[in-house]
């Protein structure tokens, strides 16, 4: 008897209820969150100004909160916030208004379900790095910390952790900086 293994798709994703859950499909398996604590909105929010603040300034690209990114019929996510390019993003948008190419930058806000944090830190780094994602943040609101992930020889790699008192830089954003705490206050 052979086992045959069923892979969801993105079409499979209009099927699925509309509710406050976040569905997402990666190498064909499906991930459901619930809505996050307001306290990992709230960080999100204060990344997604710093960044909007900085984009505004320089015109170089936009951040744009929970877009839809398909990047195949078995990859189909929702990351927390994403910066884009205005020249990649003009080559990126499907008809639907999905993102369909890697953006440069990709934050995670680390939620409080160890499922999900496995998620973030394992299968969707994993993603991302195959995907051609330039850097890769995670955060984490309860310890107050980001984790930065760079390419480096064709795959994301942690190369610093980013306590409360430190400053957030990076080379994908000219003269961006911003101290860790300030988006946590």
């Amino acid at each position: 008897m052979t086992n045959i293994t069923l892979k969801f798709t993105t079409r499979d994703l209009e099927l699925l209820p509309d509710s406050n859950n976040k569905y997402e499909i990666i190498d064909g398996e499906l991930y459901m969150t619930r809505a996050p604590h307001w306290k990992h909105q709230g960080v999100i929010g204060k990344i997604c100004t710093v960044l909007n603040s900085w984009s505004e300034r320089t015109g170089l690209g936009v951040t744009i909160i929970n877009p839809g990114i398909i990047f195949g019929e078995n990859d189909n996510v929702i990351p927390d916030l994403v910066w884009i390019s205005k020249e990649r993003l003009a080559i990126s948008v499907d008809n639907s208004g999905h993102l369909t190419n890697a953006p440069e930058l990709i934050v995670e806000v680390l939620s409080e379900s160890k499922k999900d944090i496995e998620r973030d830190k394992d299968t969707k780094l994993k993603l991302y790095s195959n995907r051609g994602v330039q850097e890769y943040w995670i955060v984490d609101w309860r310890l107050q910390e980001m984790e930065i992930y760079r390419r480096d020889e064709g795959k994301l790699v942690l190369i610093e952790t980013r306590l409360i008192n430190d400053k957030i830089t990076s080379r994908l954003l000219p003269e961006f900086t911003c101290i860790v705490k300030d988006i946590f206050t």
